[in-house]
């Protein structure tokens, strides 16, 4: 559910007055009964929804409408005083542009050309994300998902493909499972032609990834880049300090010993830091 208030002369940039006429408008009765009990506008309950602020359509039609949040609305006579802001993780988004979609918000043609105060029963974030989501940049010697998926219990494991890394595989795979993620590595699955791909993929869909550098394996440094780049959340583990690259040691690693005792060890130390994650 959200607002939808539309001036004929725009808006103010934090502040602005709406005739108390053209309040609900265009809203289905059991809305207004809603939010207008006894006969008295509910502005708290209003000022919790999401609204979009939109310019009349005219002219050439290159007016923007805004995505925004009511702090206060109080009564002067015949105008309503509302107080706002806009949310900056949302851009300006042309009237054009929710034309196009307007049927999914429940919009009708002649309400971009009327000032007004409609209360649609719709999901306005669920459809502008659909719609106006960023692109994604799509790098050529693989691909990402359109739209990013991040599983949220996903970690996944970088680490040279050598039986001498099974144990360390199967210590993590347990100590994540303790804490609530599912851990697996790029050699548990085969989706792709190119080995790559399933690689990037997994990283993509993790919200953590545990990246090896023991030995100093060339893939697992590529992963390691892959994995930063997208934002993941990046534990660096190895066998041998000097593994860990110049560039990377000023960020926190573990370090542990591929025995018994070490990889218990190992899980010690990862069980607070995958915790921590898990809570974010």
């Amino acid at each position: 559910m959200f607002n939808l208030i539309v001036s004929g002369g725009g808006w103010a940039e934090t502040r602005d007055t709406f005739p108390l006429g053209r309040i609900f408008e265009y809203t289905t009765d059991d809305i207004v009964e809603r939010f207008k009990p006894g006969g008295i506008i509910d502005f708290d309950a209003l000022r919790n929804l999401p609204t979009v602020f939109m310019e009349e359509t005219w002219g050439d039609g290159k007016q923007l409408a805004r995505v925004g949040t009511i702090i206060r609305a109080s009564m002067t006579g015949k105008e309503v005083l509302l107080e706002y802001f806009y949310d900056p993780d949302i851009p300006p988004i042309p009237n054009k542009a929710l034309e196009s979609i307007s049927h999914e918000l429940d919009i009708r043609d002649f309400e971009f050309n009327r000032t007004h105060w409609a209360v649609k029963d719709q999901d306005l974030f669920r459809v502008l994300f659909r719609h106006f989501q960023p692109r994604r940049l799509q790098p050529k010697v693989f691909s990402l998902n359109e739209p990013e998926q991040i599983e949220n219990v996903l970690a996944s494991a970088m680490m040279p493909f050598s039986p001498n890394f099974d144990s360390v595989y199967d210590a993590l795979k347990a100590i994540c499972e303790k804490v609530g993620f599912r851990c697996r590595r790029a050699d548990d699955i085969w989706e792709n032609p190119a080995v790559i791909q399933d690689v990037v993929s997994l990283i993509d869909r993790s919200r953590v990834v545990i990246c090896d550098c023991t030995g100093r394996n060339a893939n697992v440094f590529y992963e390691t880049g892959i994995a930063h780049t997208l934002g993941r959340e990046v534990i660096l583990i190895t066998q041998s300090e000097a593994d860990i690259p110049f560039d990377l040691r000023h960020l926190r690693y573990v370090h542990y010993l591929n025995n018994g005792e070490g990889l218990l060890e190992l899980q010690t130390k990862l069980e607070k830091r995958l915790s921590d994650i898990a809570g974010k």
